[in-house]
């Protein structure tokens, strides 16, 4: 078996290859009536759950495989392969952004009671910490829950939730220390728990098919037993997982835009113009020499700094340069594809004005750049 990368065992190979000649059978064909829909069907997640998909970073004690930041890097690359990133993101909040404050945090019995279902696909995670004046700011949340008898009681409102129009189990941050910004507990709150509801679905400029949703908890009552890891260290919990989240919007970006320059490619050396083909110019030529260049360089920072990690090494530095690097060169590329696809490039019709429209999420979501940058900045004074 070859490796596409020095960071490459058989098993994440196998993973990789598994989950690309998956999403080319199952995704790609059908993903145009998901869009349209703004839903990922159900099935598709429960064949995911059933192949063992949603476990590469499970322990091996409650069903997964126990693996590393390395299989997120690998998941979420194959994923973006797919050309939805709707579809992707859709996965990986449940796997990666979502499911690792459970595996984290959760108790034995909160394990039992959910896990299994995450796992084959039955229970759909989501993660409900930003909100209409908090996004980046998590420490700015303002939802509140407060001590009620056995248990507590939250209200407050949350935006940008993705898989929370249609999931299952919504982990949601809630201010529990007034006195303390980063006083923040995390909650297991079910769909369909009472004053809990989708405010509305969203309507979004990409990830079409992926649904978003603004939730209210008005007056939402959760018993002791909800409370995800420990009171008022939520904050801290999360903190633990950006890293991970980060990589995985870049993964899926990076598959994405191996698709659209593959594309680009096979469509420039094909299109007839000047007595020749598109790909005969140099300038296009050079450019996307250029952009598959620098794509190279993003895949490879992004799976040294997921090794630096399991490699129990701080990566936040090296991490938060490939989110911030990595999303604009993203989103760099998609522009030279559309470009370089010429008209075609600007119809509803051609996976590149979908995957340009989808790319633009990146820089944002998951920590801006201009966040990403000032972690780098500020690891990067003398003497930090």
């Amino acid at each position: 078996m070859s490796h596409r990368n020095i960071y490459m065992t058989d098993e994440l190979q196998a993973i990789y290859d598994q989950v690309v000649d998956f999403v080319g059978k199952e995704v790609t064909p059908h993903g145009e009536q998901w869009e349209d829909a703004g839903k990922v069907p159900r099935e598709v997640l429960h064949q995911m759950g059933a192949l063992g998909m949603f476990g590469l970073r499970v322990p091996e004690e409650h069903g997964g495989l126990g693996m590393g930041m390395l299989a997120s890097a690998t998941l979420s690359e194959a994923l973006g392969s797919s050309t939805y990133a709707g579809f992707d993101v859709t996965v990986l909040v449940h796997t990666d952004m979502a499911g690792p404050h459970l595996v984290n945090s959760g108790s034995p019995e909160q394990l039992e009671q959910w896990l299994p279902g995450a796992l084959s696909g039955e229970v759909i995670l989501s993660i409900g910490v930003s909100e209409p004046d908090a996004g980046s700011d998590v420490a700015g949340i303002r939802t509140s829950a407060v001590k009620d008898g056995d248990g507590w009681r939250i209200n407050g409102t949350k935006t940008f939730i993705t898989n929370a129009v249609y999931g299952d189990l919504t982990i949601v941050a809630a201010k529990t220390d007034p006195g303390n910004k980063y006083g923040i507990t995390m909650f297991l709150v079910p769909a369909g728990t009472e004053g809990f509801s989708v405010a509305k679905k969203l309507d979004k400029h990409g990830w079409r098919c992926s649904d978003t949703a603004e939730l209210v908890l008005d007056d939402v009552w959760v018993a002791d037993d909800q409370v995800l890891g420990t009171v008022h260290r939520g904050f801290y919990e999360t903190m633990k997982n950006f890293q991970n989240e980060r990589m995985v919007l870049i993964g899926m970006g990076i598959g994405a835009a191996q698709a659209a320059i593959d594309q680009t490619l096979a469509y420039t050396q094909e299109r007839k113009a000047f007595d020749g083909h598109l790909y005969d110019l140099g300038a296009i030529r050079q450019r996307m020499a250029m952009n598959q260049a620098k794509l190279d360089a993003v895949r490879a920072s992004m799976y040294h700094a997921a090794w630096l990690h399991d490699d129990g090494r701080d990566n936040v530095k090296e991490m938060s340069g490939v989110k911030a690097f990595g999303a604009e060169a993203i989103n760099q590329i998609m522009y030279d594809c559309v470009q370089f696809h010429g008209g075609m490039g600007y119809m509803r019709e051609t996976p590149v004005e979908r995957m340009y429209r989808d790319a633009r999420i990146l820089p944002i979501g998951g920590g801006a750049t201009e966040v990403m940058l000032e972690e780098v900045a500020k690891r990067s004074m003398v003497g930090a």
